[in-house]
């Protein structure tokens, strides 16, 4: 079963034409986040996730509704520690114990 991409909320010209409604320049909002002033310019060929979160948060959306082929649909899979606490031998602190091992 193939799960469709979810489409972007804006494309690449319609971010563009939001930014300057909103009197924004790309040059002028990556030099604002303190980028290279290219950065946001070259979002839409190369993936830079500082430069989009710049864009998303100056249009009030998240960088995942701009470029969703960009963002893991799944979670991440890091383990949660509430549910799945540390082995006995990750909880000790002083380390390994040298007699034990000699």
């Amino acid at each position: 079963m193939e799960q469709k991409k979810p489409a972007p909320v804006l494309d690449w010209h319609g971010i563009k034409a939001e930014l300057h409604r909103r009197g924004m320049t790309l040059t002028a909002l990556a030099t604002r986040a303190g980028l290279d002033p290219s950065m946001c310019r070259k979002v839409n060929s190369h993936c830079n996730y500082k430069a989009q979160k710049a864009i998303a948060d100056f249009l009030d959306l998240k960088p995942e509704q701009l470029w969703p082929d960009r963002y893991p649909k799944n979670k991440p899979r890091i383990l949660d520690t509430a549910k799945y606490p540390p082995v006995e031998r990750e909880k000790d602190a002083a380390g390994a114990d040298k007699r034990r091992c000699a």
